[in-house]
């Protein structure tokens, strides 16, 4: 092989080496794109498991019953209603959150070890890595309690009669 056709080889490796790293940048943009709508799901998805459903069972029962003295059927309606729509959406940000593991490659592998074969003395770490939906649902939790407190400290008046 002559030093014309290694050139012209090397200049087609060159160029076939450009186009996958132009390739693998544009999967890794797609791959922070998907990501970054996963978490947007999540968080969406936590704000409608803490204030969504409850909300939507009780309106929900309210449209239903229309009665000042609803029966005890409205209230099982509420009681049972609201945790199993938790659980199943609950059920689907778990999902959201191995999707996001996949897409990111941070499936996280757990390690159990069972009460009976942990020491006394020995680690207390749970065996369970931090994932995005544990940060995104503290997050949530902690701005569900906030407008809680700014609801009942600022608005909800008092029930208690004035003298």
């Amino acid at each position: 092989m002559n030093r014309f056709q290694q050139g012209a080889r090397a200049g087609t490796l060159g160029t076939a080496m450009q186009g996958t790293t132009e390739e693998t940048m544009r999967g890794a943009r797609n791959r922070k794109a998907t990501a970054a709508l996963l978490i947007l799901l999540m968080a969406i998805g936590s704000i409608v498991l803490w204030l969504g459903i409850p909300l939507g069972w009780i309106y929900l029962v309210s449209i239903l019953f229309d009665s000042s003295q609803p029966s005890m059927t409205a209230y099982v309606m509420v009681i049972v209603g609201i945790p199993l729509t938790m659980v199943v959406m609950g059920k689907l940000l778990s999902r959201l959150n191995r999707v996001y593991g996949e897409v990111t490659g941070t499936t996280p592998q757990v390690r159990v070890v069972m009460p009976w074969h942990r020491s006394l003395r020995g680690e207390r770490d749970s065996g369970y890595p931090t994932t995005i939906l544990d940060i995104v649902m503290v997050i949530s939790v902690g701005l569900a309690l906030i407008c809680f407190a700014i609801w009942f400290f600022a608005f909800a008046g008092s029930s208690l009669p004035t003298p």
